[in-house]
């Protein structure tokens, strides 16, 4: 066998590979000897079948079958060796008359080269790097929060502005009859509050669906239908109310302190605040560095300029699915697909030129961190290292968890390498103002 490689530019090649007689020959008798041992055809005792009907009837499919494998298993090996890193997967090129009962088989691939190119991480123009920090207000609104949750319901006879209902939801056409519990101050309507406010246990108030609440969801939990059909709703709905409560707010005590964080870990109203500042800045920093990473990506995209084997590409995309695509799809395809094969080929740049790949080790301590986090949100705080050795094992042992886990772990890779290396402004904003300014 002889492979040889014809550059057409520098992101086209042609590889072309010549199989000899020699090269097949010995492993396409052997096979036909086999299936001449086994074959049951009519008029012949197994195994006595003549060597020439069993080369006739079985002779074409084995050789092709046997080239395919010798052509596959080679030409991946050259690749490897010559370190060709090419886009896609080689195609064979359209040979019109060929004959294989020629004893020299002659075959032409098309390769898709990736380009050569240099990535800048540290660009003139600065990234904006979003602290997200709790303003008074906020941490003001989570302190009225869990002395809500955590005080207790008192008894009334008629509703207030900032009581909770809870009574049946109906409508005979729509079928809805739903028992639930709305809070007033969660109510967007006026003409809603208004008619609720003053009311009593057994009375019937009619309410409009449109614009109830201040949140669309709290509409589909109200009335126990799915969100697209509540999104859609605009009919009256009667409400018979069955249970008046004012929620009296939690006391600000080393009693709910110890339930929130544990015995001791905070003691006094301003330490609450500081823990919720601290609590609610480190689940906001998850968010900033999404944006920061996405930012940073499509810098990357635009300042980092180099050509694509396009064409290859399409061609490539057009017969490599499940089921072939026109010209036309094809292209599209490849429009829709172009910004990610090239930000594909920025990250694998920079993972290789600084050596970020993924160890497994790394992968197997970063896995027990996720672990201890979900554990943490269940209240299991100070889980054992056996344990957490134990699930770890366990997920690790799933391909998908591995897969999963390792991206996560190199986007974290990446995004401490660009916190180090890319040229970024910080800015500190409020989560209101980050949520403006950066989705606008």
């Amino acid at each position: 066998m002889n492979i040889t490689k014809e550059q057409i530019d520098e992101l086209n090649a042609v590889v072309k590979v010549a199989i000899s007689k020699d090269d097949y020959q010995d492993n396409v008798e052997k096979i036909l000897r086999d299936y001449r041992k086994q074959a049951n055809i009519p008029g012949f005792r197994k195994g006595q079948v003549p060597m020439g009907l069993i080369k006739k009837q079985y002779g074409k499919a084995v050789l092709v079958d046997e080239v395919n494998k010798l052509l596959q298993d080679n030409l991946n090996k050259y690749l490897t060796e010559e370190k060709l890193d090419v886009l896609g997967n080689p195609l064979p090129k359209q040979q019109d008359n060929f004959d294989w009962e020629n004893d020299n088989l002659d075959f032409e691939f098309e390769l898709g080269l990736a380009p050569s190119f240099d990535v800048q991480v540290k660009t003139k123009k600065a990234v904006t790097q979003y602290k997200i920090v709790a303003d008074k207000k906020m941490i003001e609104e989570q302190v009225d929060r869990i002395q809500k949750q955590y005080g207790k319901l008192v008894s009334k006879t008629e509703v207030g502005k900032s009581d909770e209902v809870t009574g049946t939801f109906t409508n005979e056409a729509e079928e809805i009859e739903h028992k639930a519990t709305v809070e007033l101050d969660k109510i967007k309507s006026k003409k809603a509050i208004d008619a609720l406010v003053g009311k009593k246990v057994g009375e019937v108030v009619s309410l409009k669906t449109k614009g109830l609440f201040k949140e669309d969801y709290l509409l589909s939990s109200a009335l126990g239908i799915d969100k697209e059909k509540a999104a859609k709703l605009n009919i009256e709905v009667s409400l018979n109310i069955e249970e008046i409560n004012e929620r009296e707010p939690a006391v600000l005590n080393q009693e709910l302190f110890d339930k929130l964080f544990g015995k001791d870990n905070v003691k006094t109203e301003k330490e609450l605040k500081e823990k919720i500042k601290e609590d609610s800045e480190k689940q906001f920093e998850q968010q900033s560095d999404q944006k920061l990473l996405n930012d940073i990506t499509e810098k990357l995209i635009d300042n980092t300029k180099f050509d694509l084997p396009a064409e290859f590409l399409r061609k490539w995309i057009q017969v490599s699915g499940e089921n072939p695509l026109s010209d036309d799809e094809a292209k599209e395809e490849f429009d829709k697909s172009e910004k990610g094969l090239r930000y594909q080929l920025i990250e694998g740049k920079i993972i290789q030129e600084n050596n970020l790949q993924v160890q497994m080790d790394e992968l197997k301590e970063f896995s027990k961190g996720f672990i201890k986090s979900q554990m943490a949100q269940y209240g299991h705080l100070d889980p054992q290292e056996e344990e957490l050795e134990n699930i770890a094992m366990r997920v690790m042992s799933n391909q998908d968890e591995v897969k999963r886990l390792s991206e996560q772990l190199m986007s974290q890779k990446l995004l401490d390498f660009y916190k180090e290396k890319a040229n970024l402004k910080v800015k500190e904003v409020t989560y209101d103002d980050f949520v403006k300014e950066a989705y606008s």
